[in-house]
Parts: C-alpha cells; structure tokens; sequence
C-alpha cells in the first residue's frame, strides 16, 4: 500500500448491482474530474461484485449484479428501471410465455438474452466465470476491472412462511422473493447455497491486499456486500490487507434508499438504522471489516451507535441523486480512508 501522503493509485470496491452500480458511477466521474482526494484520472479501480444472486433460467446463466454494473459503467444500462438494457424489446419473452414455459415471472428482454447466451455458451465449453466476465467487458469496456466474487456457483435462497407446506415454510429463490414476490411477504431465514465451499475468483485477494483504499458501497449489506464477505478467504484477506476499509451506509433518514435491506436486516436481527449496519459489519481492529463508516446527515445521531461498536464515523450527504453528489460521497470515502491510514502511520511512528 502506498506510504501516507502518495496518491491513491488503486480502489478496491465490493458491490451488488444498482446502488453499487451507481456509486461507480459516481467514483469514475469524481476520478475523471479530479474530485476525489489523492486520487486521479490514471486511479486504478477494481470492482469485487456479488454473485450469489446468479440464477438459471430458460437454461441460461444469469448474473444480475455483475451485468448491471457492466451495463451500467458501459452506458447500456436502461436508466429508468435501473436493470437491464436500454431500448429493451420482449418478444421472446413474449414467445416463452405464449408456450407456457416457466417461470413468465423472470423476464429476460431480447438484448439481455445475447449476454446470457454468450455466458452459458462460454461456461459449458469449460470457461471460469472470471475469464468470461472479462470477455464480456471487452466489449463494454467499463473501466474498472470487474470481477466476480467467486467462479464457483452460489445462491442465495430466501425463507418464508407456507401454511401449506409440511414445516410451515418453503424456501425460494431469491430473485423469486425479489421480482415475482416483490418481497412483500416477511423473510424468516436467509440461505446462502455453496457458500461456505467457494473459493475467491482469480484476482480477488490481491484486489483486497494490494490496493491503496477499499469501499463498501450503499448496497445491501447481507444480500450483496454479505455474501461476498461470506467468501472463505474475503475476510481473511481484509484483516491482512494494510489498506483502510471504508464503508457508505444504505439506510438513510432511517429507511433503506432503494430495494429489501428492510427485509433481509429483520430476518438476520439487524435494526434498520445505519448506525446498527455500521456495528454490524463491525470494526476491523475487533475482528469485523471497518476501519470507517459513512452515514448520512439525516442520521447524524447514529454515528454514537457507530462509534459504540469501534467504528469511527461521520455524518455526510449520502444521496445519489447525480454524479456530482455521487462523486462527492466517494470523495468523503477516500478522505476519511486517507485519514485513518494516515493515523495509523502516526501511531506506528509513535509506537516505534
């Protein structure tokens, strides 16, 4: 990691799709325009994104968070739905349906559906999903290296309550509790299938160990940020890594941006505030992941609850609600990072 006071020539960011999407967005534009600290146009960024939301469907691999991002950095991203591509059309969608074919809940839109193709075909000629991702992004051209957490399939699987069923319960997919039951219903138990027996993709670790700053975006921090911390060998990583590690709370004004953080918080015992997300992902000097934590200035009275935990944490804008405002929270992110690193070099110094 670079010394205190050298630029910051590398960050490591792990997300989910929209919100982590988004943030990147906001991060690229702040380095092109010279608005984050320490940092600059030649700013390497590497991207860790979730991948235990990957479905099958139709016989085709899906993998929501890591397209999104790629879509959305490679402007094909349909801007409105926040997913997907712009100028989507339907008609096989339209045609699977008229077959009867399930599941009609899930749809794949015309253009989408040639990245999927692309994918299947590559992954069953023998290909790690980490080579095909780079593929992909040859022709995005994201400008970030984007990798998935992991080559080895995980799914996430949501819990919820069936009267009909013998336990009183069933377990869904969880892009079905997402998209056809739009999480209305209370999630009793999440269940990370082929988690604890993946591995980190090629590239993972040295992305963690070898970088100047790492930024946990405002995605989902047990659905998205979660799963990839629950990679055996993440955490490890993190805890070895002399890089800062800040995070940026979802929860703002007391209640989740966008999406079911509400949901999925409830069903792991977290409060929806973003002064318990913030001790939820814990301080890394107390065996947990953050060296900081971000919240917003509407919730300026969790960061005691923050601190409470052995976090330090500021209260500033959280809002993406554009580049500029997005810029200015990755930004505060690199600031605070580049503060505590330079305070740990002092301590180091003094300790000497």
């Amino acid at each position: 990691m670079s010394a205190p006071g050298t630029p910051v020539r590398r960050v490591t960011v792990l997300s989910g799709g929209m919100g982590g999407a988004r943030f990147l967005q906001g991060l690229r534009h702040g380095l092109a325009n010279g608005l984050v600290p320490g940092a600059s146009a030649d700013t390497e960024v590497t991207v860790v994104a979730n991948t235990a939301d990957d479905i099958w469907v139709h016989g085709l691999k899906v993998c929501p968070d890591l397209d999104t991002v790629m879509y959305t950095l490679g402007d094909g991203i349909d801007l409105e739905r926040g997913w997907g591509r712009r100028d989507e059309t339907w008609s096989v969608k339209e045609e699977l349906a008229a077959y009867g074919v399930e599941p009609t809940w899930f749809g794949l839109g015309d253009r989408d559906v040639a990245t999927h193709l692309v994918r299947t075909q590559l992954i069953e000629a023998g290909y790690p999903l980490s080579d095909i991702t780079a593929a992909l992004c040859r022709r995005w051209q994201p400008g970030v290296r984007l990798l998935p957490m992991t080559d080895d399939r995980v799914e996430t699987h949501v819990a919820i309550a069936d009267p009909e069923a013998p336990s009183g319960r069933r377990v869904v997919h969880f892009q079905e509790y997402w998209v056809r039951l739009r999480a209305e219903v209370p999630a009793e138990a999440l269940v990370f299938v082929g988690l604890d027996e993946a591995e980190p993709a090629p590239g993972v670790v040295e992305a963690l160990t070898e970088t100047d700053v790492v930024l946990l975006p405002p995605s989902n921090p047990v659905v998205s940020v979660g799963t990839i911390l629950g990679v055996p060998g993440v955490r490890a990583a993190l805890a070895a890594s002399d890089a800062p590690v800040v995070g940026l709370s979802p929860i703002v004004g007391g209640a989740p941006v966008r999406g079911m953080a509400r949901q999925v918080l409830e069903a792991v015992g977290v409060e929806v505030t973003a002064g318990a997300v913030g001790a939820h992902y814990g301080a890394r000097s107390a065996g947990g992941v953050l060296d900081g934590w971000l919240v917003d200035e509407r919730d300026a009275d969790q960061v005691a609850v923050a601190e409470a935990a052995g976090v330090p944490t500021r209260a500033v804008p959280l809002m993406m609600s554009d580049h500029d405002a997005t810029a200015a929270m990755a930004a505060a992110a690199v600031e605070m990072a580049l503060e505590l690193r330079t305070g740990r070099a002092d301590r180091t110094d003094r300790e000497a």
